[in-house]
């Protein structure tokens, strides 16, 4: 990233783009009262820094995977980098989110059965240098899910790092 500073116009494009992330540049830009070319540079600078990225997000279900399963992790504190890193690395995990609290780390994951978890907590998770105890939530029942905090759904491209 180029460190750019975001301006009002910047925020208010990806709000813009959240509410619907189909909205065409020239809408954007009739709503914000800029010209269209203005609206497409800043969208494909904001990609290219990395700020926003464009994807379609599915209902669990759609996805196969009816179970959220949150996992906290209680870890030595000079292993959480690292432990981070290699959570991220899992192909069933979707979200890692290192914390202040009860747990050190957050590990969120879609799974189509419990033993699934259970195999990836036990044979993967624990087994990892400086994890302390594992403590698995499953969602029984979704009242508000906002994609836009966090997806849980494996990306395709670099996940980030904890510095991010």
């Amino acid at each position: 990233m180029t460190g750019h500073k975001l301006d009002e116009l910047d925020h208010r494009i990806v709000e813009a783009l959240s509410r619907d992330g189909r909205s065409s540049n020239r809408q954007i830009a009739a709503e914000l009262s800029v010209t269209e070319g203005t609206i497409r540079t800043r969208i494909k600078r904001l990609q290219n820094e990395g700020l926003i990225q464009f994807t379609v997000v599915t209902s669990f279900r759609m996805a196969g995977s009816p179970n959220l399963v949150m996992m906290g992790i209680h870890a030595e504190p000079s292993c959480v980098p690292d432990l981070a890193t290699e959570l991220s690395s899992i192909p069933s995990i979707g979200c890692v989110m290192v914390l202040l609290g009860r747990y050190n780390l957050m590990a969120m994951g879609l799974f189509t059965s419990l033993e699934q978890v259970h195999e990836l907590v036990s044979t993967r998770i624990k087994t990892l240098p400086g994890v302390r105890e594992v403590e698995v939530s499953v969602s029984i029942h979704s009242l508000k899910y906002d994609a836009r905090m966090a997806r849980i759904v494996p990306r395709q491209s670099v996940i980030p790092t904890v510095e991010d």
